[in-house]
């Protein structure tokens, strides 16, 4: 962020993302015109146009609208980080995966103004905010995950899709400078790199986008617990000044709500993520119930807002496109929208995955529900189509990963486990000491589609379950982790599954209408 006082002004320690993702690309929009990352910093007002199907609007004057319509590549990253497609379900549907980005950057004078910082304009922008929209294959439910803007991530190779400048991959990096980058391909990129979860599209917003798009909607309920002032005796904060209770907020105010960090609990962006997601739910039930979006004149008003507004992938890069999307979202109730924040703990200033942000990707991958009321798919539906080989002809590395925080490895795991596949005619199979990864459970991996039977037959004679074979570039051949689940014996005992939305998530049902921010006591009056 800036090095000097703006509105909603960061702390030192954040201040550090702002010069990471090296220099500002411009380059060029499929229409001709120079490449604009003008997005906002949170971007799921795209979500509550594109559920209410408001982009149909955009019949009316369809050609106008296709050329407000800014357009950037999908994912710029090497094919060997990117997420296999998702598997289709037994009546032939797959999910959609939708990521939604924003950032702070300040390249238009009306950016400049809500953004401030005026030191900063025209600098490389970074994706401060970034939310996975799932969308299950059955269309009954839809998940939104969002990542802190400090997310110690690796950032793979990326490649501007314009001027053709190479980044390289960087390891433990801000995920918010992966914007600046090479483009939003490569927030793309990262995210499929850290989830194993293919994204389908993205959709991006500006600052000055919202503003039109809360003043066409007409306004958002929010709820704080006590009069609140985001703005401190420094100049921190965004300025919010709400008196308590629920407060209809539009235009430039609604910037501010999604804005604010000082004043709502801690002051940290896991707060602000939440206030974003109360305002996100509020919108989409706003939307969905108010008669007065039957409106034409209001339903132009804001798909004309709204695709002024979009930088999206090609895929999403007409309005016809974007209203097929819509009545794909219109199908999902929103008592089956479940906001969350990917599960996290600190490093010093910054943040990094937890164990239950691993069990939530993997959820979202395995297309369980969220809110607890889908069902799990079945094992054979995501099952490979490709054989395996014979036995003695898969060569298998085992390594041990049996090492914990309390616990120096198992000794001798990777031997034993490599002698009992030998027994069981696995005779390609050897011990790998060469390296002594760490993993809570025992895992299958492996590194292209051609192995996944492979990997699927060596977990199945072991009693490992289905889900714990996964692909991997770390790996260059079917390669077994004895994990901490198995430390001793012969025999693997799978734990039992559990499928439930960790607790560190903060799960917000979209349904959900008593939710109100909590004010911190320094910053009410």
């Amino acid at each position: 962020m800036s090095l000097t006082p703006r509105a909603d002004q960061d702390t030192p320690a954040d201040q550090g993302g702002r010069h990471g993702g090296g220099g500002s690309k411009g380059g060029r929009g499929a229409d001709g015109r120079p490449r604009r990352r003008r997005v906002l910093r949170w971007s799921a007002t795209v979500l509550a146009v594109v559920i209410l199907g408001t982009a149909g609007a955009g019949y009316l004057y369809y050609q106008h609208l296709n050329g407000n319509l800014k357009k950037d590549d999908l994912n710029i990253g090497d094919a060997k980080d990117r997420a296999a497609e998702s598997e289709a379900n037994a009546a032939g549907q797959t999910p959609l995966n939708i990521l939604l980005i924003g950032s702070d950057a300040r390249d238009t004078e009306e950016n400049q103004k809500l953004g401030g910082a005026k030191e900063t304009f025209g600098g490389t922008p970074l994706a401060d905010v970034q939310m996975l929209l799932h969308v299950s294959a059955d269309r009954t439910n839809m998940s939104v995950i969002s990542m802190p803007r400090d997310t110690l991530v690796d950032i793979p190779k990326c490649t501007d899709p314009d001027s053709g400048d190479v980044y390289d991959a960087r390891t433990r990096a801000m995920t918010n400078q992966s914007l600046g980058r090479g483009g939003p391909g490569c927030t793309v990129a990262t995210w499929e790199k850290l989830t194993d979860i293919h994204i389908d599209h993205f959709m991006m917003i500006d600052f000055s986008g919202v503003v039109s798009m809360a003043d066409a909607i007409g306004g958002v309920p929010v709820c704080v617990d006590k009069n609140i002032h985001s703005k401190d005796s420094e100049g921190h904060g965004s300025g919010l000044k709400l008196e308590k209770g629920t407060t209809y907020v539009k235009g430039e105010q609604a910037l501010q709500w999604l804005r604010t960090r000082y004043g709502f609990e801690d002051g940290s962006d896991l707060a602000r993520a939440k206030a974003q997601h109360q305002y996100m739910n509020s919108m989409v039930r706003e939307l969905r119930k108010s008669a007065k979006l039957s409106n034409p004149g209001k339903l132009r008003a804001l798909a004309e807002a709204a695709t002024n507004a979009l930088t999206v992938d090609p895929g999403l890069g007409t309005v016809t496109n974007l209203y097929d999307l819509a009545g794909e979202l219109k199908k999902v109730p929103t008592s089956r929208i479940t906001m969350t924040t990917m599960p996290n703990r600190y490093v010093g200033s910054r943040v990094e995955p937890t164990d239950d942000a691993t069990k939530l990707f993997r959820l979202v991958r395995e297309d369980i529900a969220l809110d607890g009321k889908g069902k799990k798919k079945a094992t054979e539906e995501t099952a490979s189509t490709d054989p395996a080989a014979a036995d003695g002809e898969i060569a298998v590395q085992v390594q041990n990963g049996t090492r914990t925080d309390t616990y120096a490895p198992a000794p001798g795991r990777a031997t034993t486990v490599a002698g009992l596949l030998a027994e069981k005619g696995f005779t390609q199979a050897v011990a790998d000491s060469s390296t002594t990864p760490t993993a809570d459970t025992t895992v299958v991996r492996y590194p292209s589609a051609e192995l996944q039977g492979d990997a699927e037959r060596v977990a199945k004679v072991l009693g490992i379950p289905a889900d714990a074979v996964e692909k991997s570039t770390d790996v260059s051949g079917v390669t077994l982790v004895v994990g901490a689940d198995w430390r001793e014996g012969t025999a693997y005992k799978a734990p039992k599954q559990d499928d439930k939305t960790p607790d560190t998530a903060d799960a917000l049902n979209a349904s959900d209408t008593k939710a109100c921010m909590k004010v911190n006591d320094g910053f009410t009056w």
